[in-house]
């Protein structure tokens, strides 16, 4: 059945939620652009979407609460890669799998003053930069790259984003179709907790969390332990919520009063 099923994002930035989650759910994994239309179809209960589709899908959409994507200041995943400063790039590669960071990244451009040509292409960074002299790529994919390239690494959207609003940025955030039912969502939104609550509180299981992540993208524990220790979080906090919003009305353009009622409607 469609409502035994979460979708997550097939990045290590989920781990601590989805780590020995029950066998009661079923789990689908995709690029978060593409859960969007899983969330849309009722493919799934509910998943982390990005927040610039969480906008431009609000009419279908409600907000789960209380779980997200998030980071406060650097967030290690969404980075823009080149062998020079934005204020130089003519062109820059956007990926095929990010919503979020492409809305982010055009945000701070036009902060800028700047107008690259974007360019959409698959996210490889040695081909993004064979063909441009800006990458924007995301997760996993994205740790990976400023490991093996760290002075290709010329902008933490995360920490640009906190830089200029002095709140955290909210990358994704769960969704479900407007017609779930409240217990399954309750069900599943309060399992995904308990499960990150035990990330935080128990050593082993944060051990054991850290070492198969790390082991799935090919970076050193230490360097995962700081990537889930203080880089990303799949909490949202009040200031989180505040990020969020801001995010939603200054960047995605969603009107305030329609924000601030998907917000309180899982708040109150």
């Amino acid at each position: 059945m469609w409502n035994r099923t979460i979708g997550r994002v097939a990045f290590t930035n989920c781990d601590p939620l989805y780590h020995n989650l029950s066998e009661k759910w079923r789990i689908l994994p995709a690029p978060p652009s593409w859960l969007t239309g899983h969330v849309l179809r009722r493919d799934c209960l509910m998943a982390p979407i990005p927040s610039a589709d969480f906008a431009k899908h609000s009419d279908s959409l409600r907000l789960v609460g209380d779980l997200g994507i998030v980071s406060m200041g650097h967030v290690g995943s969404v980075l823009l890669f080149g062998d020079r400063p934005p204020d130089h790039m003519r062109d820059i590669a956007f990926p095929t799998d990010s919503s979020t960071s492409k809305r982010l990244l055009r945000w701070y451009l036009d902060k800028q003053g700047l107008d690259p040509r974007a360019i959409d292409l698959g996210p490889d960074l040695s081909s993004m930069l064979q063909q441009c002299d800006g990458a924007l790529l995301i997760g996993d994919r994205a740790l990976r790259a400023a490991s093996e390239h760290p002075s290709l690494v010329q902008l933490d959207l995360g920490a640009e984003w906190t830089r200029s609003t002095g709140l955290p940025m909210v990358f994704g955030v769960f969704a479900t179709h407007e017609s779930s039912e409240n217990q399954d969502i309750l069900e599943a939104k309060t399992e995904l907790i308990s499960n990150y609550q035990a990330f935080i509180n128990d050593n082993h299981r944060r051990e054991e969390v850290v070492r198969i992540a790390a082991d799935k993208i090919g970076l050193t524990p230490s360097r995962m332990d700081q990537y889930f220790r203080s880089e990303v979080s799949n909490i949202l906090d009040e200031q989180s919520v505040e990020g969020l919003a801001r995010f939603l009305v200054d960047v995605c353009g969603m009107d305030t009063g329609l924000v601030q009622r998907s917000i309180q409607s899982v708040t109150s």
